[in-house]
């Protein structure tokens, strides 16, 4: 059954479970002063050390969340709040994850100004057009690592030699994939997500720079150095900390091995007639491969290779409750339609050759079946315009 959506969730990996089976009956509050408090505190150290080892950061420096959407609003909502004094403008790229999105509209409706950096037709932002939208009083500019839908890399060490104001980067998808090292991209915040390394859900993380400073989003009794209010997820830190760890030792070796999976998908794929590969084509994520199959709809391919056990994604699941085709697709310069035909098929720590040779097998037929049931394809068979 081949699982080809870890895009909207991976499993949990058994190493990880292991070591929250420790934890889930400890009845330590890391903010008691108790012998068992202190120990449920130790357990949330260790752990944020890991996380801090995966990105290159100081343990001081991360902050847990309930996951990477907490985190994306909590360095949006959270720095311009803290620092609205600086300016009231803010700039994010066209493609980021709706939290940012909803964040940057959010801030508009409350004086706030914002500008959404265009991309070009593989979802690279593009350096010229971001630069111009920069002003005096733009205070942060906040661009995704890599983009879960489309899959392509954006180059942030460039893109961060463009303006000196803070910079927030939403590493969610490349963690555990590529490289994500807070020093070399020279970020001010970067958001980090548990179950995209085969951790927990619901856990998350925000990386904030020593010295930049951000008012809380949820408020409560000062944990996390005050930034995030609520008793930690003791367990499901752990958990993270567990996937950290394990990530640092595997990503390369697991990235490679995916990559080339990734690569015989993608040329098999484009075998099939109409069909086109979204995104970047070299600079992409190594487990990501999304299409775009012409005159069917994404919705009816996912159901009918559903039923042939296979499960992919149309886009960000947090996106897939409206009928409106993917804001990402859209920047890109797709059509509606083109957007609408469009399937991402991601691949994970579980992933087999197998797997890919099965879709490889079974997708063609199911394209072949609905497009006989496109008027718009059987038009173009027919030679209409």
């Amino acid at each position: 059954m081949p699982y080809m959506d870890y895009v909207a969730g991976s499993p949990v990996d058994e190493r990880v479970i292991e070591e929250m089976l420790k934890y889930f009956r400890h009845p330590g509050n890391p903010s008691s002063i108790h012998s068992k408090g202190l120990e449920a505190r130790q357990i949330v150290e260790d752990a944020r050390a890991k996380v801090a080892g995966l990105v290159n950061a100081d343990s001081s420096e991360i902050i847990f969340t309930s996951g990477a959407t907490e985190s994306n609003n909590l360095a949006v909502i959270g720095y311009v709040m803290r620092n609205k004094n600086k300016g009231r403008h803010i700039v994010v790229s066209a493609i980021e994850h709706i939290s940012i999105i909803n964040s940057a509209k959010f801030l508009m409706k409350n004086g706030f100004e914002v500008d959404f950096a265009p991309v070009d037709s593989h979802g690279k932002v593009r350096p010229d057009e971001l630069e111009n939208l920069i002003r005096d009083d733009t205070i942060l500019v906040s661009v995704q690592h890599a983009n879960p839908e489309i899959g392509t890399i954006q180059d942030i060490e460039k893109i961060r030699e463009i303006f000196d104001c803070a910079f927030h980067v939403d590493a969610t998808a490349s963690l555990g994939k590529i490289e994500v090292d807070v020093e070399k991209l020279g970020v001010d915040m970067l958001t980090l997500s548990s179950n995209d390394i085969y951790g927990p859900r619901g856990v998350g993380a925000l990386y904030i720079r020593k010295g930049v400073r951000v008012n809380p989003v949820i408020l409560g009794g000062g944990q996390e150095r005050g930034l995030r209010g609520g008793t930690e997820n003791v367990a499901g830190i752990a958990g993270f900390g567990k996937a950290a760890e394990i990530a640092s030792e595997e990503w390369r070796a697991e990235s490679e091995r995916l990559q080339k999976m990734r690569d015989r998908l993608i040329e098999g794929m484009l075998k099939i007639e109409d069909t086109y590969l979204n995104g970047h084509p070299v600079e992409r994520l190594p487990n990501n491969a999304s299409f775009r199959f012409s005159y069917i709809e994404g919705e009816s391919i996912l159901l009918s290779i559903d039923m042939e056990d296979i499960q992919a994604s149309t886009g960000s699941a947090c996106t897939s409750k409206t009928l409106q085709p993917s804001h990402v697709l859209m920047a890109i310069g797709l059509k509606h339609e083109e957007a609408h035909g469009s399937v991402v098929f991601s691949l994970g720590r579980w992933s087999r050759e197998e797997d890919v040779d099965y879709v490889l097998e079974k997708l063609p037929p199911v394209i072949e079946r609905l497009r006989m049931m496109s008027p718009l394809y059987m038009k173009r068979k027919k030679g209409g315009d």
